[in-house]
C-alpha cells in the first residue's frame, strides 16, 4: 500500500460548506471562520472547496471564485487547496480549471455533470476531462460517484481511461460501497500505482482505511476533523481498537448526514450540523433546497450528542 508520506497529496481532507447571507449570497466572513477552524486542526492536510459540500452546482462562477479567494488567503499556505470543477458544459468548466489556478489552487477535482446520471457515452466522459486538463498544468483528481448513481459512477473501462490521463493523481473514492471500493482500488493500483485511491465513503471510512487508502477527502471532516483525523491514523498504525473507538463516533453521525433519503439533503445536514455545535450562525442552502424538518434537526442532534460533541 502507498502510504500517506510517498503520495504528494496524501492525508485527510475536509470538504467544507459554503456559509451563506440571509440573500443567499456567500457569506465570506463565516466562510473564512470555517476554513480557519478546520485546517487548524492537526492531522488535516488540506481542504476541499467548491465541492458537493460547498454546492457548486449552484454558485456560479463569480461566486466560485470569490470562495476560492477568500480560502486561499485564509488557511496556512502548506495546506493544499483542492478545488471543485462542475459544470454541464466542458467549456465552461475548463474556464473554471483556469480560474482555479489564477487563484492559488493547489489541485483540481473534476466532478461529473449530473445530467450524466441518465446516460453518457463513455469518450464524452473522457473528452469532458481532456479539455479541463488542456485549460491548465494543475495535478487532478477524479470523482468515483456513488454506485446508485447511474454512469456518474465510472466503469473499470472509463477508470482505466481516465488515470491514464496525464496530470491525474488521485480519485475521491466514493462509491458508498466497500466491494466496489476495492475493487476500484486494486484496479487503479494495477494500472496506474501513481494515482492515489482516497477512500470518502464518510459511512464506511473504516473499512475501506483498513482495504487500504492514500487519505480520505470528505465533508464529515468538516464536522468533527479530529474524529476522523484520528480513526485514520489509528488505522495507519495499526491500533484497531482505537480504530474501532473512531469509527464507533463516526459511523451514527455519518448515517444520520447522508444515511437517509433524500441524498441531496446531505448538504443541508452538514450545516445544520456546523450550525447545532457553534460553527455556523446560519445554516442556509440555496433554493430550491431548504430547511430540514424538526425530525432531521432532532436526529443530528442526537448522532453530535452521542459524537461529544
Amino acid at each position: 500500500m502507498m502510504s500517506t508520506e510517498q503520495h504528494i497529496f496524501g492525508g485527510v481532507y475536509a470538504a467544507t460548506v459554503c456559509p451563506l447571507r440571509d440573500d443567499f449570497s456567500p457569506d465570506d466572513v463565516a466562510l473564512a471562520a470555517h476554513c480557519r477552524a478546520v485546517s487548524e486542526v492537526r492531522g488535516i492536510r488540506g481542504l476541499l472547496v467548491n465541492g458537493h459540500a460547498g454546492e457548486n452546482f449552484s454558485l456560479d462562477r463569480q461566486e466560485q471564485n470569490k470562495v476560492l479567494e477568500v480560502v486561499r488567503r485564509t488557511v496556512n499556505s502548506e495546506q493544499a487547496l483542492i478545488v471543485g470543477i462542475n459544470h454541464e458544459s466542458s467549456l465552461e468548466a475548463a474556464l473554471q480549471a483556469k480560474d482555479a489556478a489564477a487563484r492559488g489552487a493547489d489541485a483540481l477535482m473534476v466532478f461529473p455533470p449530473n445530467s450524466w446520471a441518465l446516460s453518457v457515452a463513455p469518450e464524452t466522459i473522457i473528452a469532458h476531462h481532456q479539455l479541463i486538463l488542456q485549460a491548465t498544468e494543475l495535478p487532478v483528481f477524479l470523482y468515483q460517484a456513488p454506485v446508485g448513481s447511474g454512469a456518474m459512477a465510472y466503469s473499470e473501462a472509463v477508470i482505466l481511461a481516465l488515470v491514464e490521463l496525464p496530470q491525474v493523481v488521485g480519485i475521491k473514492e466514493g462509491s458508498w460501497e466497500v466491494a466496489r471500493y476495492e475493487a476500484n482500488r486494486r484496479l487503479v493500483q494495477q494500472s496506474a500505482p501513481h494515482v492515489a485511491v482516497m477512500a470518502s465513503g464518510d459511512e464506511h471510512l473504516l473499512t475501506s482505511f483498513v482495504l487500504g487508502t492514500e487519505g480520505s477527502i470528505v465533508s464529515l471532516a468538516a464536522v468533527i476533523p479530529e474524529v476522523v483525523v484520528a480513526l485514520y491514523e489509528a488505522v495507519q498504525s495499526g491500533e484497531l481498537k482505537a480504530a474501532q473507538a473512531a469509527h464507533a463516533i463516526v459511523y451514527p453521525l455519518a448515517r444520520a448526514i447522508y444515511g437517509r433519503d433524500p441524498a441531496s439533503h446531505a448538504t443541508a445536514r452538514l450545516k445544520t450540523c456546523l450550525k447545532l455545535i457553534g460553527v455556523l450562525e446560519s445554516d442556509r442552502v440555496r433554493p430550491p433546497l431548504g430547511k430540514l424538518d424538526i425530525d432531521e434537526v432532532k436526529a443530528l442532534q442526537k448522532a453530535l450528542d452521542q459524537a461529544g460533541r
